[in-house]
């Protein structure tokens, strides 16, 4: 008998992609690629010099790493997601860095991104 936690992990990345996602345009520079991506979002809090705690959002992309990887390797802080005609620039969440892997089996990575501009 397999390894059923993996095996129902890769399951759900298979329905998230099919039934809960919208395509995107994801950029570097002159590279394009249509990816099949699920909108999410990461509340986050920052200090600023004063002591003042802000807390802030920032929109997120599920991606499948079998379709990502192959053409981008990893995001990028300044690559695009361009989505619904809005860009996204892929942006640093400080210390959490601009991307993380969303499930223990890394299959599916979750891109952070700032609105930056309309297509």
């Amino acid at each position: 008998m397999g390894d059923l936690l993996r095996q129902g992990s890769q399951w759900l990345e298979q329905q998230r992609s099919a039934h809960c996602s919208s395509q995107v345009t994801y950029r570097r520079g002159a590279q394009e690629q249509s990816l099949s991506a699920t909108f999410g979002r990461t509340q986050y809090e920052v200090q600023d010099d004063f002591g003042l705690v802000v807390a802030a959002h920032v929109t997120d992309f599920l991606v499948a790493a079998a379709d990502f990887a192959p053409v981008f390797g990893e995001p990028q802080a300044g690559d695009q997601v361009v989505a619904d005609g809005v860009v996204h620039e892929v942006m640093s969440l400080g210390n959490q860095g601009h991307w993380r892997w969303s499930d223990p089996y890394r299959t599916t990575m979750r891109i952070h991104t700032k609105e930056v501009d309309t297509a």
